[in-house]
C-alpha cells in the first residue's frame, strides 16, 4: 500500500507541485509518518506544514492566471520532479527506504505532469474554457492527496 500511495502522491506533485509535500508534511505533523532522526525531519517541524499549505494556496490561485507558464516548461517540470522526489523520500524516511521511494515519487511526478497536462487540455477543449478544467484538476489532486495520506496509516 505504501508504494501505491507514494506513486499517487508523486502523481499529485505532477498536478500541483506543492500539494504532495504539504500532504506528507501534515502526515508527519499528525503522527502518521515518523521522520524524526532522519535527514527529512524538517518535514515535521513546527511550521513546515503551515508554510507548505500557504504555498499550496498560492499555487492553486497562480495556476489559474493566464501568464502562468506550462507545467511542462523545464523549470516547472524539474520542480515537480523534485517535489515528487521529496514527497517519496519523506515517506521513505519513515520506513528507511529513502532511495526507492524517492525514485517512485519522482516517477509519479513525471506521470502526473504529463498526464495532468494532457487531461486538462482535453477537458478545457470540452468546456471551451480552461478554468473549469483547472478547478476539476484541483479537486482531483486534493482528493487523491488526502486519500493517499490516509492510506499511509
Amino acid at each position: 500500500m505504501t508504494i501505491l500511495c507514494t506513486l499517487i502522491l508523486g502523481f499529485v506533485a505532477g498536478l500541483r507541485s506543492m500539494l504532495a509535500p504539504a500532504a506528507v508534511s501534515w502526515a508527519v505533523w499528525l503522527g502518521i509518518l515518523n521522520v524524526d532522526q532522519t535527514p527529512l525531519g524538517f518535514m515535521g517541524y513546527r511550521y513546515t506544514h503551515i508554510i507548505l499549505t500557504v504555498l499550496v494556496l498560492g499555487e492553486l490561485i497562480a495556476d489559474k492566471l493566464p501568464f502562468t507558464p506550462s507545467r511542462k516548461s523545464p523549470p516547472a517540470f524539474i520542480a515537480r520532479i523534485l517535489s515528487g522526489g521529496l514527497t517519496g523520500a519523506t515517506i521513505g524516511a519513515s520506513l528507511h527506504l529513502i532511495p526507492l521511494l524517492l525514485i517512485l515519487g519522482a516517477v509519479g511526478a513525471v506521470a502526473g505532469t504529463l498526464g495532468g497536462a494532457f487531461v486538462r487540455a482535453k477537458l478545457a477543449a470540452v468546456f471551451r474554457h480552461d478554468l473549469p478544467a483547472a478547478v476539476l484538476e484541483d479537486i482531483f489532486a486534493v482528493l487523491f492527496a488526502v486519500l493517499s495520506v490516509r492510506g499511509l496509516k
